[in-house]
């Protein structure tokens, strides 16, 4: 059996969706188990908080192989349960959705330095692992969403470049990793097949919609107010020097994973935008994660 966590979440629950199609026994967790939109035979679906051990004892019961995504950089006893939980249930395999800016030496905020000790405590938990390392989600942009009432797309950074990387890619790479071998032991760096700035991704986006959008730059300190309105300040502080790091064209490198471990390119801004442009049609958009996805 394979045990997913997050599997109301965005990488999560089409990693969920995958392994259901394909016919795997799944246990998917959630926190609300209500959320949890995927089914069908050998699917279990169960609610179970980060923060109980005992909850997540019994979750992760005759798990062989489990997918671990988690969200809150100021709870990392969270982390440390998951992987007691699966060490203890003799879980022999453990996929970790992390993130690519692990990889960046000048890279040293809040939720890096959370990435980086999750990968830290897999390896010296004697579990075999992979790491699945994304660049910035190109759902991420589903934040625009109030402003395009307006018909206004507001980020800093217009012109810097990132790999940005579709989702389901990300899950798909989690999948094979999690259900061929010869992934045990490797961390997989995933990005969007091309680098895109903010000012292309609103121009695309306003082609797919059909509708004049105006992209307006603002400044780091007007982006940090935002996100401090919506997120603790320790995250907030953490989210506004990874858009410094954007805006420094640290996010720009192209990697060629998705097409080594899948077979076929990475998906493309543009095909992303078309597939969920009824998303940017409902407004308001709401904050399903704690945190904006990949770095």
């Amino acid at each position: 059996m394979i045990l997913v966590t997050g599997a109301s979440g965005t990488v999560g629950g089409a990693v969920a969706g995958r392994l259901a199609a394909a016919g795997f026994p799944l246990r998917l967790i959630a926190r609300d188990p209500r959320r949890i939109a995927v089914g069908g035979p050998g699917v279990e679906a169960a609610g179970a908080d980060f923060s109980d051990p005992a909850a997540l004892a019994r979750a992760f019961q005759g798990a062989e192989r489990a997918f671990i995504a988690t969200n809150d950089p100021l709870r990392p006893e969270q982390d440390e349960n998951l992987l007691a939980a699966a060490a203890r249930a003799g879980v022999k395999h453990v996929v970790r959705l992390s993130a690519l800016t692990v990889t960046d030496a000048d890279a040293d905020d809040l939720i890096t330095r959370w990435h980086r000790d999750c990968e830290r405590r897999l390896e010296a938990s004697g579990l075999l692992w992979t790491f699945v390392r994304p660049r910035s989600f190109m759902s991420n942009t589903l934040g625009w969403a109030r402003s395009l009432v307006d018909g206004v797309v507001r980020a800093p950074f217009g012109s810097a470049r990132v790999a940005c990387v579709d989702p389901r890619d990300v899950a798909e790479v989690a999948v094979r990793a999690l259900t061929e071998p010869g992934h045990e032991g490797r961390a997989y760096s995933v990005t969007g097949p091309a680098a895109i700035s903010s000012a292309e991704q609103a121009q695309q986006l306003a082609e797919t919609l059909g509708r004049r959008l105006r992209f307006e730059e603002i400044s780091v300190d007007e982006a940090h107010r935002d996100l401090a309105r919506r997120y603790p300040r320790p995250v907030a502080d953490a989210l506004a020097q990874h858009l410094c790091r954007r805006g420094a064209n640290a996010k720009c490198q192209v990697e060629r994973t998705v097409e080594l471990v899948t077979g076929r390119p990475a998906a493309c801004f543009r095909t992303w935008a078309r597939d969920h442009a009824a998303a940017f049609r409902l407004t308001p958009v709401s904050q399903s994660e704690p945190v904006p996805e990949g770095s």
